[in-house]
């Protein structure tokens, strides 16, 4: 006990430091962060991040493997350490998220945040509060079912135990990761069975989708072109794919089923909360949606390439609330940072969160300006990384934005809303950074 007692202590004495010497690494201020990054110094910081030499922490991430002993993430894209094994992995997710298939893709997100809109405006005709977060859950988790794995929820119409069950997983991996002696106490072991179970179920219906999906392929069956067709199509292409193989794929399941909802629905709701407290930044990018898209139902790729200001205010909702507070790596060997000596086996953090909040790197970083992401605007170079950096930066990020913005691009268009007096504007980490409060509103139609 003595023992590993030391080894917890160590562990945390290191993620303090590293914590540290991860802020330490931006020591100019951001004008010059591009020619800082380009000349001659050291290896700094934010090589850790854009260097595959540095894998994952297996602190945290080989913490989610499993949860409470049920596999969880297992060796899927967000948690696979060993480059060779992840970068096969990617290899064989990228073309589902080429920018060519993406555009294919527009019709789904058009339809499903149609459905939202709908219920909006029973929302709206009743004159009854909505609680916008979970409105948000429901519709991304009706996208990414449908545009990955070509399954109808519906969750604007019925109910599921996915979203519950994905709410526990989250959880329960704040509790295993963050809390050694979680499991220790009996008092814990129900909500740990709850949490065995829930996971156990995202991963068995996994396991039916993809089996169904790889039968009606071998058939000759029409199927749909959509994410999981293109997995298993370039998958199969292979030639070593092993029976881990197909566990990696289902590990990818799980990634993407959380991942495709929490990420999107969480940073929707923070924008809605930040809109409906600043009026001129919501007169703004509704006159610019109403320029656009005027009084068309159906978004175009193109129109959302034409909504910039748009993408600014997203673009600053993630810089203020990032989904994901941060990443870390472990150094494999031993380095300088600006003067400063790391030891080999030091875990870096890297604070999204915090970065994003910073005086050093953003001028008043707690006042909600969608301009610090003007086209003209000074970039925010390798201090602004709400997907992270460099080849380990979120495959879905361009997926996740496009379906923001056709959300959106369309709740702006037809709904005036104000959120409800007398809530909290706290943020809740539960793995995923999200608005405690939900952010309940009153919505009217747009006269």
């Amino acid at each position: 006990m003595q023992t590993r007692l030391k080894v917890i202590a160590n562990n945390i004495y290191r993620y303090e430091v590293a914590i540290v010497f991860s802020f330490r690494t931006f020591s100019n201020d951001i004008e010059n962060n591009e020619k800082w990054w380009r000349s001659t110094r050291p290896i700094s910081g934010v090589e850790i991040l854009m260097s595959p030499k540095y894998p994952k922490d297996k602190f945290v991430y080989g913490k989610l493997f499993y949860l409470f002993g049920q596999r969880f993430l297992g060796n899927g894209l967000v948690t696979a350490q060993d480059h060779d094994q992840w970068y096969k992995q990617r290899r064989i997710m990228d073309p589902a998220f080429s920018s060519l298939y993406l555009r294919g893709l527009m019709g789904t997100f058009n339809e499903r945040a149609e459905k939202l809109m709908d219920k909006l405006s029973e929302v709206a005709d009743n004159k009854t509060e909505a609680h916008m977060h979970r409105l948000f859950n429901c519709v991304t988790l009706d996208v990414i079912a449908k545009v990955a794995f070509g399954v109808d929820l519906d969750l604007m119409e019925n109910t599921t135990p996915f979203p519950q069950a994905i709410e526990l997983c989250l959880k329960g991996m704040v509790f295993h990761v963050r809390d050694s002696f979680f499991w220790l106490n009996p008092r814990n072991r129900p909500f740990m069975n709850k949490v065995r179970e829930a996971c156990s179920l995202l991963r068995t219906t996994g396991a039916q989708w993809i089996h169904k999906r790889k039968v009606a392929m071998q058939n000759g069956e029409d199927v749909p072109k959509d994410i999981l067709t293109q997995i298993i199509k370039t998958a199969g292409k292979e030639e070593s794919m092993t029976q881990e193989d197909e566990e990696f794929m289902l590990d990818n399941f799980v990634t993407f089923f959380i991942a495709g909802q929490e990420t999107t629905a969480n940073q929707l709701a923070f924008c809605i909360m930040e809109l409906a407290r600043l009026p001129d930044v919501l007169e703004k990018v509704k006159k610019e949606v109403d320029e656009v898209i005027g009084m068309k139902q159906e978004i175009s790729y193109d129109e959302l390439g034409q909504l910039v200001y748009l993408s600014q205010v997203l673009k600053e909702t993630l810089r203020m609330y990032p989904t994901a507070p941060g990443t870390s790596r472990d150094v494999m060997e031993d380095i300088v940072i600006d003067g400063v000596h790391i030891p080999r086996g030091v875990n870096c953090v890297f604070s999204s969160y915090v970065n994003g909040r910073m005086e050093k790197f953003f001028k008043d970083p707690l006042t909600f300006d969608p301009d610090r992401f003007h086209p003209d605007a000074p970039k925010p170079y390798y201090c602004y990384y709400p997907f992270a950096l460099g080849p380990r930066s979120c495959l879905g990020q361009n997926f996740a934005q496009m379906e923001a913005k056709v959300v959106m691009a369309k709740l702006l268009q037809r709904f005036d809303f104000s959120l409800v007096p007398g809530q909290s504007f706290d943020i809740l980490d539960n793995g995923t950074l999200r608005p405690k409060s939900g952010v309940v509103c009153s919505v009217r139609h747009r006269k």
